[in-house]
């Protein structure tokens, strides 16, 4: 796990342009505590910044091997683990290759040696990479099935600029932020982007299941992967075990570090069937305990209100997971100023406007692990794999023609000025984007009408909503340098369940049914019938008054790039309404106001 940049330019010598590689390369230095490297040559340049966590004193980047009649260099930098690593070097050495460390990456290195861009349909992990080969003067970028780990690039007339976030490409005088009004509706609900869509004139993202090549004539994205619908033949028992197999040895596989280990505990069934499968490989191994973290907030006690996305509060449950998983548990308290007094460092974190709340309570509980460990490993995306949300089981919602994750609830981007509503048209910009995801998800010939709608809202989901989860948890978890793996996001196990009938998925008449008959042995009947109960959101009063006065300043701030783009009148009905399926409180739903407009000032940013 770490974070790396690069440039190539066809046209220029980057030999002389070291410093700007250096200073591009220590934008990184929060994803990459343990060491730093560059590799310039005449026309790439390359620089890695690196958490060791698989062979700590080997496996330094970038990585560089001779290639070809002219034993030209070939060159790696990339974050990430590759679970099957041992697996490619045991068939690598088979073939001939010679090995000098332990590390993930010199085997990922190796695999290009052999089989080129092809390898990535080989790897099994997170991961993001540049390669430069100077034999095919070749760049390739490349990203995993999901997009668990972040890659931007934005094309040059004679080559590109690369790295793990958009400050590595802003460090770059050749890369100068700009914001077009356009991007205002994915601004304010990132969630509607398209993979790899940014606000940002000129810079996008690797797609996640994608690679880039870029050569002399410019850059082609192509994918390498893609869900394919097939059907599914086992029966319900045998459905189950498989389910079990998967995840049993998925979470074995992530569990290899030579670092502390840990894991994020809610008691939530994701989390706690994550835990438990993580403890019991670890006793086996006389390695354990587990080390698990939760995150509660001041005063919740009195504070919290339920809502359909949030029925019940997290403690309880996860100190009875801890218990009976015989876990070393930490609760990570948190007040309102603990909260506030991070915003800066969660938004400098992502470069983009962030979450509010849901990223500093995030960036804390990490901050508090990272005192003990340097991997831990995340229920994220069982909800999207398994169909966990409410909005999956409310046939209101599935059935309306938009996105069921948005259902009924308020859009932000109404609330921009008349002018701009006209000449963006925001409903239908989200209708346009609705349409488009819809027309690429995998059929399958003759599945009945209910399955075939189950497939687009799974796929709905699979897109938008997890990359926001997805970066959020990157970006928090990288910013103290920490890893944290998703053994939900394994794409054998998604491949696998995607194929699997509504019916199945639902078949004891609860939500995420195979992850539940999966896991009946592990874990308590409590937790395993609980509800779906999301990340917990902070519910203190002062919190909320915080915000709502926030809002008010910047409506009133002749100052505010971004307040000219907005209607009062509509904001201020919004601030009204009480809590959606999806927002605790309208404290939650109005932080995007906030994020985007000082996200704006403090890169200099105005509407064009």
């Amino acid at each position: 796990m770490c974070g790396f940049v690069g440039w190539l330019d066809f046209d220029r010598d980057l030999r002389t342009q070291r410093a700007v590689i250096d200073r591009m390369t220590d934008t990184m230095r929060d994803r990459g505590p343990d060491a730093r490297g560059t590799w310039v040559g005449t026309h790439a340049a390359l620089g890695h910044r690196r958490l060791a966590v698989i062979d700590v004193d080997g496996g330094a980047q970038p990585m560089a091997a001779e290639h070809g009649p002219d034993r030209s260099p070939v060159v790696l930098t990339y974050s990430g683990e590759i679970y099957n690593f041992r697996e490619l070097r045991a068939e690598l050495t088979q073939l001939g290759h010679r090995f000098t460390s332990r590390s993930d990456t010199e085997v990922l290195l190796r695999s290009y040696l052999q089989w080129g861009a092809g390898c990535v349909d080989r790897l099994n992990g997170m991961f993001a990479f540049g390669i430069w080969d100077s034999v095919r003067e070749e760049l390739v970028l490349a990203r995993d099935r999901l997009g668990i780990k972040p890659l931007y690039y934005a094309p040059l007339t004679h080559g590109v600029l690369f790295a793990s976030e958009p400050k590595g490409l802003m460090a770059n005088p050749h890369f100068t932020p700009a914001l077009d009004a356009d991007a205002l509706p994915i601004l304010l609900n990132p969630r509607l982007a398209m993979p790899g869509e940014t606000p940002l004139r000129g810079m996008r993202e690797v797609k996640p299941g994608h690679v880039v090549r870029v050569d002399r004539r410019g850059c082609h994205e192509y994918p390498y992967w893609r869900l394919v619908s097939r059907e599914h033949t086992q029966s319900l028992t045998e459905t189950v075990a498989t389910v079990r197999e998967l995840l049993t040895d998925t979470v074995r596989r992530q569990l290899v570090a030579d670092v502390p280990r840990a894991a994020l505990l809610s008691g939530g069934l994701d989390s706690t069937v994550m835990a438990a499968l993580a403890a019991r490989e670890l006793a086996m191994a006389e390695d354990g305990p587990l080390l698990t973290y939760s995150v509660q907030f001041t005063g919740e006690e009195n504070d919290f209100r339920p809502t359909a996305l949030r029925p019940e509060r997290d403690a309880p449950y996860a100190a009875l997971a801890a218990k009976h998983l015989g876990t070393e548990h930490v609760e990570v308290t948190l007040d309102a100023a603990d909260v506030a007094g991070v915003v800066a460092a969660t938004r400098g974190a992502r470069d983009l406007p962030g979450l509010g709340q849901f990223d500093t309570s995030m960036y804390l509980m990490f901050a508090a692990l990272r005192e003990r460990s340097t991997v831990a490993l995340s229920g994220e995306a069982a909800d999207e794999v398994f169909g966990g949300y409410p909005w999956f089981h409310d046939p209101a919602t599935v059935w309306r023609d938009t996105f069921p994750w948005l259902g009924n609830a308020p859009r932000l981007a109404d609330c921009l000025n008349p002018d701009l509503r006209r000449a963006l048209r925001p409903a239908e910009l989200e209708a346009d984007r609705y349409a488009t995801l819809r027309g690429q998800v995998p059929r399958l010939a003759g599945e009945d009408k209910l399955n075939a709608r189950m497939r687009e809202v799974l796929f709905f989901s699979l897109h938008g909503p997890l990359a926001v989860l997805l970066d959020r948890k990157d970006r928090m978890s990288m910013a103290v340098g920490l890893e944290v793996r998703v053994p939900f996001c394994d794409h054998r196990l998604l491949e696998y369940v995607w194929n699997v009938p509504w019916e199945m998925k639902i078949a004891d008449g609860k939500e995420k049914s195979l992850l539940r008959m999966a896991a009946a042995d592990l874990i308590p009947d409590e937790i395993l019938n609980r509800p779906k109960s999301a990340y917990p959101a902070m519910h203190n009063p002062a919190y909320d008054r915080m915000v709502h006065e926030k809002v008010r300043t910047l409506l009133a701030d002749a100052s505010s790039p971004l307040a000219p783009a907005l209607d009062r009148q509509r904001v201020a009905a919004l601030a009204d309404q009480g809590p959606t399926m999806t927002h605790a409180s309208t404290a939650h739903l109005l932080i995007p106001f906030i994020e985007v407009d000082v996200w704006m000032r403090e890169h200099g940013l105005t509407l064009a």
